[in-house]
């Protein structure tokens, strides 16, 4: 590692300083984002569980969640383990391109977990707009496409972000990241160089993606509530609206928290840094505690399904 103008030259280690200004009560903070964390793993496992044992389940509907499941686990592992390392064990460091390496799951699971709720949305209108040709339109082959997609669409359209990284920026004003994980533009700012290249990438990645699928679950949900409110039954327009309540709630929450967490980040200059670091990780260790919490309380299938599993089997 070179020294040069003051500048630092390709440091093969970076610093994460955690919540900056909160470091004295950072070992407390850590409870809850741990709780977080076991809760998201033992709860998205148990799904990914049941609906592969239950043969009952698979259809579009609970393969979906199973994919959202998997995706959730895999975002919390990104952050939370060394997010904890540095609350609990001081441990800040990490290396240039592990950083750089989880900076990339990281928002690719973001990118994968908006496009796999854009399918569960298109999902639930052919069910309820058209009921008669889901089973030909999600077919087994539909499925494996769209969950291979949603998912190259994300490593693809973020992979030149940590390479634009590694490639232009040879300089850095300093090593210490003001952040609890590998976050893009808290890593941008480091850089010596012009960086006007990489916010712009970032800014366009994050409208392709979010922009895109909000955009097309609004209109997927705009036509559902026209279709339901148009149903002659009381008793038909609740169940239909019944299958869309834990969706719903799961679209909400996330894009509200990435919503509120960005705006906060680029137009809230005036709140203090530790704020809007403790929405950046409450918006990414959000999701995936509360997903499996939604729907076991909310989907009749999966309740009936772990109460069999851990009811049924003691008292037999």
């Amino acid at each position: 590692m070179l020294t040069v103008n003051g500048s630092v030259s390709m440091p093969p280690v970076l610093m994460l300083v955690g919540i900056p200004g909160l470091e004295p009560v950072q070992c407390w903070i850590g409870i809850p984002f741990c709780v977080m964390y076991v809760i998201a793993v033992i709860g998205n496992s148990l799904l990914l569980f049941i609906i592969k044992t239950e043969k009952s389940l698979h259809i579009p509907m609970y393969i979906f969640l199973a994919m959202l499941a998997a995706t959730d686990i895999g975002l919390s592992t990104c952050i939370l383990p060394k997010m904890l390392g540095i609350f609990w064990f001081h441990s800040p460091g990490i290396f240039y391109d592990a950083c750089l390496l989880q900076m990339w799951l990281i928002h690719s699971f973001q990118a994968t977990e908006s496009g796999i709720l854009l399918a569960m949305a298109l999902d639930r209108y052919v069910a309820i707009c058209n009921p008669l040709r889901h089973a030909t339109i999600f077919s087994q082959q539909l499925l494996t496409n769209l969950g291979v997609g949603v998912t190259l669409r994300a490593a693809i359209l973020i992979i030149p972000v940590p390479l634009l990284i590694k490639c232009r920026f040879k300089h850095y004003r300093t090593t210490v990241i003001s952040h609890s994980y590998c976050e893009h533009m808290a890593i941008v700012k480091l850089a010596a160089e012009d960086v006007r290249v990489n916010k712009i990438y970032g800014l366009f990645v994050a409208f392709t993606i979010l922009g895109f699928d909000i955009i097309f679950i609004t209109l997927s949900y705009v036509q559902i509530f026209i279709t339901v409110f148009q149903l002659p039954q009381k008793e038909a327009r609740l169940k239909a609206f019944n299958t869309c309540i834990a969706h719903i709630c799961v679209f909400l929450q996330f894009y509200l928290l990435a919503f509120f967490s960005f705006f906060t980040h680029r137009f809230g200059s005036h709140i203090p840094p530790y704020v809007h670091i403790l929405l950046s990780c409450l918006y990414l260790s959000v999701p995936p505690f509360l997903n499996p919490i939604v729907y076991g309380v909310k989907t009749k299938q999966i309740r009936n399904q772990v109460f069999k599993l851990f009811f049924t089997k003691k008292d037999s």
